[in-house]
């Protein structure tokens, strides 16, 4: 269990890695917490390892990054790409973006979503896009700091 009681300086410049075979291993405990903070059933590393390795630096679906502050893994994001057709064009969907609590109020998600959105932009998307939960005000905070517009859209979930 990570300590949550030590502040981190924020002036410590972090680094953000493109998710590969090794760092997905190193990443996978962290997905897991992710998964549990949205009450996600605990899936097996060989589920979300075979999941997430499809998501690489030259892959077509979209790609993964983790933000590494003094050397440990402080966060995550992922985009997928996909297409709009009202826009006719490629977009980037950030389906995940995941700030380990020791490292929140520091600037980790800020720096992951604005590398999604370079990223997206080297990859022709015209947009960088996501949903978060009506209730999730800590990350609205963020993303209303963000010269972004939120939406009144309202997903709909069809399982089948």
């Amino acid at each position: 269990m990570l300590d949550t009681t030590k502040k981190l300086n924020p002036i410590e410049p972090g680094v953000i890695e493109t998710v590969n075979e090794t760092n997905l291993v190193e990443l996978l405990p962290v997905i897991r917490e992710y998964q549990a903070f949205y009450g996600v059933e605990d899936k097996p590393d060989s589920v979300n390892q075979s999941f997430f390795s499809q998501f690489g630096e030259n892959s077509e679906k979209g790609c993964m990054f983790l933000y590494r502050q003094d050397q440990k893994i402080a966060g995550f994001a992922t985009i997928y790409y996909s297409y709009a057709s009202t826009l006719t064009a490629k977009v980037a969907i950030m389906n995940d973006l995941f700030t380990i609590p020791q490292f929140r109020g520091i600037g980790v998600a800020k720096k992951l979503i604005e590398h999604c959105r370079v990223v997206a932009k080297q990859n022709d998307c015209v947009r960088l896009q996501w949903l978060t939960a009506p209730s999730n005000r800590p990350a609205q905070v963020v993303y209303d700091s963000l010269e972004t517009t939120s939406t009144t859209w309202r997903c709909y979930i069809y399982p089948t």
